[in-house]
């Protein structure tokens, strides 16, 4: 019983409850296992009698056969029929192999003293309202379309001044999960989720205006953003819904994350979800164990390969945050601002199995006092030992916040850029500019200006932008030796191809120069080849040639580390060319030599001293 008060006193609406309320709960809670695919209850069956609390696993929520919402640990759902003793108005369905707390009517109606909430939010739910017929899921991808096209219905608007209970009352007869607000010349919205949390389980009237709940300004975008591309700034912000604009700023639409992604992948979401709730570090290693079963997942559910590697790089940025506030809680407040950033693949969202963890850290030399340092040093000890606790291996070269280098002062970070410049050396050099060129942020103090912006000034730097230039030239592509492939050959790896430093790096690099060039910095690789082909840094057939050969690539990269994990093998970057097909060989051999084509080219081109700036 102990083990169940716990549980439920850690999340809402039981949060609220004394001990001898948690403990009445727990007496009479039982423990239901349904196996994946299992319907817990039906739509419109009869007034359920218990609500449930996942545990482990998630439960989706279905309207009229359409995913609704994913439950995770500690998120309750049959209380809507419980408390107003109307039918349920959607099937709750085991999404995997999933433990919930079955707790009894009897018990629970006496606590949920809000009942004339509770009433009003049932009913929102069993509505007879159809979902629209544009509601069908399109069988076109709906992360490679714009997400124009994925709106399903009008975008539904309200005052600011109406009421919660109005607003509600409107979701409900248009069949909607969130509304608009307009308040002067702000957008605002209301979710589901919002009623959820601050009416049902928070302490808001429903006869309290909109604004009082609604999260102002909206996060928006254009109805030209591709959808794989919005449900990464979903993850990435912890929202459901965005409203869609259109190019001249009216309001098209809403989207949510269903309509982004199938069930099956949206898994991520639900792993946000829990990293956010981890209470200590002990609990985001216990999360981290989702993480490699989510990256299977979305491959097997045949998500882009780029599209994979973002998500996996947004939540290692949640991982780490959530880190970075747990060490500064224990620590108590930081002596002086600071940010954390994620380097490398994470920073270009490019992160796979394999991918070590690269990150810095920058404090503000103002109100910097003597004992920042060490402060600084032992957080980053902290979130470093947390990140192995949850399987993700810091850098193996010291890129890494717990290494000295990688931890400076502002102005320290502006000398030793300043001397890579002047004395370039490219495996020192290419990592320390890489704050500079790469670096995103993933957590920084507040108020103040952000640390990131002072250290962005580097960046229009000619030298900076030359030095990057050799760096891009420096690593070429294997294209000759053993069947048109350079392989190990020696050791435990002979024979085999490292994919990663003779295919990906070149054009890597080839992207942070031309990004950089282009006015482009901290994006992924296929945006910076893009930009640099819009501001005529690479030609169109240059710029084309690297973005095709990265996606073959990177591609191949992650059907290979894939198949390791889930054999149970640690994930590497060694190919033996002889597993490949010969189609792919011929492609990959292909790739090679055009990436070394434009290498040469404008290798020469710099050599005559153009396109240097």
């Amino acid at each position: 019983m102990e083990d169940i008060a716990g549980f439920l006193g850690s999340h809402p609406p039981f949060d609220a409850l004394g001990p001898d309320d948690l403990a009445r709960v727990a007496a009479v809670t039982e423990l239901e296992f349904s196996p994946a695919g299992k319907t817990i209850f039906s739509q419109g069956a009869g007034p359920v009698e218990f609500v449930w609390v996942v545990r482990t696993g998630s439960v989706e929520i279905i309207h009229n056969g359409r995913i609704l919402d994913l439950l995770g640990p500690g998120e309750m759902f049959g209380h809507a029929s419980m408390i107003s003793g109307l039918p349920t108005g959607f099937e709750a369905r085991a999404a995997e192999d999933t433990e919930c707390w079955r707790i009894p009517a009897e018990v629970m109606r006496p606590l949920l003293v809000r009942a004339d909430v509770l009433r009003f939010v049932a009913r929102s739910i069993v509505t007879d309202q159809e979902v629209p017929a544009a509601a069908a899921v399109s069988p076109a991808d709906p992360v490679q379309r714009h997400v124009a096209t994925l709106i399903r219905m009008a975008p539904l608007l309200c005052r600011a001044d109406k009421s919660v209970r109005e607003a509600a009352q409107q979701m409900t007869a248009e069949g909607a999960s969130a509304v608009l607000v307009r308040s002067g010349d702000e957008l605002g919205i209301v979710t589901d989720r919002d009623l959820r949390s601050k009416v049902v389980a928070g302490d808001v009237s429903p006869d309290a205006p909109v604004s009082a709940i609604m999260t102002a300004p909206a996060y928006t975008v254009t109805g030209e953003r591709l959808g794989g591309d919005v449900l990464l700034d979903m993850l990435e912000r912890d929202i459901h819904h965005v409203p869609v604009l259109s190019a001249s700023g009216a309001v098209l639409g809403v989207v949510d994350d269903g309509d982004l992604m199938a069930a099956e992948a949206r898994k991520p979401l639900l792993l946000r979800r829990a990293i956010e709730l981890a209470a200590s570090p002990a609990s985001l290693a216990t999360v981290a164990a989702g993480l490699s079963p989510m990256i299977v997942a979305l491959h097997d559910a045949r998500v882009a390969a780029e599209h994979v590697a973002a998500i996996r790089s947004v939540v290692l940025d949640a991982f780490t945050g959530r880190l970075v506030e747990l060490a500064v809680t224990d620590a108590g407040d930081p002596p002086a601002r600071f940010t954390w950033f994620a380097l490398g693949s994470q920073a270009r969202r490019e992160m796979v199995p394999s991918s070590d963890v690269d990150s810095a850290l920058a404090w503000q030399d103002q109100g910097a006092g003597p004992d920042t340092g060490d402060y600084l040093a032992r957080l980053a000890g902290v979130v470093d030992e947390g990140l192995r606790a949850c399987g993700m291996r810091p850098d193996a070269h010291g890129a890494s916040a717990s290494n000295p280098q990688f931890r400076r002062s502002v102005a320290s970070w502006r000398a030793a850029v300043e001397h890579v410049c002047e004395n370039p050396s490219r495996d020192q050099g290419l990592i320390l500019v890489s704050l500079v060129t790469d670096g995103r942020p993933v957590w920084a103090t507040r108020p103040g200006p952000p640390v990131a912006e002072v250290l962005w000034e580097a960046r229009g730097r000619p030298d900076l932008r030359r030095l990057l230039a050799m760096f891009a030239l420096s690593f070429r592509p294997p294209t000759g030796f053993l069947r048109d492939f350079v392989v190990e050959h020696s050791g435990e790896r002979r024979g085999q191809l490292d994919i990663k430093h003779g295919g990906l790096i070149p054009i890597v690099d080839l992207a942070r120069w031309a990004g950089m060039a282009a006015g482009v910095s901290s994006a992924s690789t296929v945006e910076r080849l893009q930009a640099a082909e819009a501001a005529g840094t690479l030609d169109s057939t240059q710029a084309r040639t690297l973005i095709e050969a990265f996606g073959f690539i990177f591609s191949l990269r992650l059907d290979h580390q894939v198949e390791q994990v889930r054999r149970g093998e640690a994930p590497d970057d060694f190919i033996d060319p002889k597993t490949l097909n010969p189609l792919t060989r011929s492609y990959l051999r292909e790739a090679f030599r055009a990436v070394a084509s434009v290498q040469s080219g404008l290798s020469n081109e710099l050599s005559l001293g153009a396109r240097w700036g």
